[in-house]
């Protein structure tokens, strides 16, 4: 088998070029964070269709691949799709000098990718509701000096502002507490369920006349507890009407009209796009 740095190397080749993004920092970022590191002593449980495989031995390169390495197999809680990610953060940008939210963050592997993204000047605050999680996360990212753990809820807690929200928890929409995180000209991105049926991965962008908002691949992740859930009056859309929006509002700011493709409480879908 080759060794496990020329195994990164190539893994970062793959994830740079499935991120379509002109930031060579994608391949140096998955080229020097070991995402081994990451996932606890080896050998590590892979899943693979509808089962689950073991790595032969506790060599890295074999989670060098586009694999979900299981973090607790009780909750159904994995590592992340490296190639999502990789699509993920083209489609983000994140920049020198931004702050970024990552809520979801696991044991941190793909946290300390937005750290390094964000070098120099920026910073990361990445929450995570598993306690085992978080605690694993803290001792992973110690040795970043711009990254803060905070084990909470996203949703019950406030965030800071943002110029990047990064969600890796489904929710059938954004808090509204969310959106005014976002500095003007930020970017949340999130993996939309507004139901059993609908998954969407979404780009949000906060312009001067309101919030911009582009559905544009599929992605299911775990609920995100406390956002979950829709409301007995909430408007659910179907996976047609969700891939037509364009912007998102907040209720209070804007009242639903007949452009809506989906309503929840706080906030809604609009498919008109957002004057620039």
């Amino acid at each position: 088998m080759v060794g496990s740095d020329d195994a990164r190397k190539f893994y970062a080749r793959l994830m740079a070029a499935h991120a379509r993004s002109a930031d060579p920092r994608i391949e140096q970022v998955f080229a020097s964070v070991p995402r081994e590191a990451f996932l606890g002593p080896g050998p590590w449980t892979v899943f693979a269709g509808d089962g689950r495989i073991e790595t032969p031995t506790a060599d890295p390169s074999y989670v060098y691949q586009n694999v979900l390495v299981v973090l607790d197999a009780d909750k159904g809680i994995n590592n992340g799709e490296p190639l999502l990610h990789a699509m993920w953060l083209g489609k983000v940008e994140p920049k020198p000098g931004e702050a970024v939210t990552h809520i979801g963050a696991g044991t941190g592997y793909y946290t300390a990718l937005l750290a390094k993204l964000v070098e120099p000047g920026g910073n990361v605050v990445a929450f995570e509701l598993e306690a085992d999680l978080a605690a694993r996360a803290k001792a992973n990212l110690a040795r970043y000096g711009n990254i803060e753990v905070v084990h909470g809820n996203a949703v019950a807690n406030p965030l800071p502002p943002s110029d990047v929200i990064y969600v890796n928890a489904g929710v059938v929409a954004p808090p509204a507490a969310w959106l005014k995180a976002l500095k003007p000209g930020g970017r949340m991105i999130f993996p939309w369920r507004p139901s059993e049926t609908v998954g969407l991965a979404v780009l949000v962008t906060r312009l001067e006349n309101g919030f911009a908002c582009l559905p544009f691949m599929g992605s299911w992740f775990i609920p995100c507890i406390g956002a979950s859930v829709a409301e007995p009056e909430a408007r659910i859309p179907s996976r047609e009407r969700a891939a037509r929006t364009r912007s998102i509002w907040q209720t209070a700011a804007k009242t639903p009209d007949r452009t809506a493709t989906a309503v929840f409480g706080d906030v809604w879908f609009s498919s008109r796009a957002v004057r620039r």
